[in-house]
């Protein structure tokens, strides 16, 4: 646990340190270890039995959650819209 907040802490020092300098490349870098990331997450849930065993059931866990979450974005971002896009009245 240490490592991995001595590893944020070492990144935000560096990014302090190099805030004037321009780094337009580091967002495709971090890109393709994003994408890396997920790669090797996806062999570690497949190589998982539980997982694996119980997709069915998690499928069906994960679809109703995902489809709540986007209903309820809509809707908020919708409400945000409408607020914003509200004409004040004319006097």
């Amino acid at each position: 646990m240490f490592v991995v907040v001595g590893l944020m802490l070492t990144g935000v020092l560096i990014g302090y340190l190099s805030r004037k300098r321009k780094l337009a490349w580091i967002t495709r870098v971090i890109t393709v270890l994003i994408w890396a990331l997920l790669f090797l997450l996806g062999i570690e849930v497949g190589q998982n039995e539980n997982v694996i065993n119980g997709l069915h059931t998690l499928g069906l866990e994960a679809a109703m959650i995902t489809l709540f979450a986007l209903a309820g974005s809509l809707l908020a971002a919708r409400a945000l819209w409408v607020r914003i896009n509200k004409k004040e009245p004319t006097s």
